[in-house]
């Protein structure tokens, strides 16, 4: 009785390590085999946000640009990460402005809100769009429409103050929606401090 009872005792575990390796395997392959879509799906997403927020353009050049440290928040650091995606796009060879990918952490949600924001050289902003956020429905997520996000366009971060007018600031927030506003003039303050760093060095030239 004893032998049978180590016996399937046995086989169990072999059955479990077999449905385990087995499970291991599928996953893998499902992963291998999204991975690709999914990358393709992420850099579509990137490229119509870019036109969406830059004008008419023939090429882009992209690279990672270090975000400046806020002296003012230097104790805070720049959130998970410390550079911006930039696309600086042309028309016949020149340089026509730059999409920044820009985030902030400072959201109503845990989420980190995402915006690609179009700068013009001369560091106006053309125009700037939602790509990742997961603010209440019906109220931070107002945040995406014309209305809020059409105050930024063709206003120059140098001259306008991106603070909710709460704050001292220029910035309309959304109706109780003030964590969230304040979250996109964080990510739109951070886009251009790190802009303006990268112009200093001729990165719009």
């Amino acid at each position: 009785m004893a032998k049978k009872v180590k016996s399937s005792f046995i086989n169990m575990v072999l059955t479990l390590t077999i449905i385990t390796v087995l499970a291991s395997l599928a996953l893998g392959s499902i992963y291998n085999l999204t991975l690709e879509p999914i990358a393709a799906a992420k850099k579509a997403a990137r490229e119509r946000a870019i036109k969406l927020v830059l004008p008419s353009f023939d090429s882009l050049n992209s690279l990672m640009v270090k975000i400046p440290v806020d002296p003012s928040l230097a104790e805070q650091g720049n959130g998970d990460q410390d550079s911006l995606e930039f696309h600086r796009a042309f028309e016949n060879g020149k340089c026509i402005g730059i999409a920044v990918s820009t985030f902030s952490n400072q959201a109503y949600d845990p989420t980190q809100i995402q915006i690609m924001v179009g700068f013009l050289p001369d560091g106006v902003i053309d125009s700037t769009v939602v790509t990742q956020q997961k603010e209440t429905p019906g109220l931070g997520t107002k945040m995406t429409g014309a209305k809020f996000n059409g105050q930024f366009a063709g206003k120059n971060p140098a001259t306008f103050k991106l603070f909710v007018t709460k704050d001292g600031g220029q910035v309309d927030a959304i109706t109780a929606s003030t964590i969230s506003s304040r979250a996109v003039c964080d990510a739109l303050r951070r886009a251009y401090r790190t802009f303006e760093s990268f112009e200093k060095e001729g990165g719009t030239e």
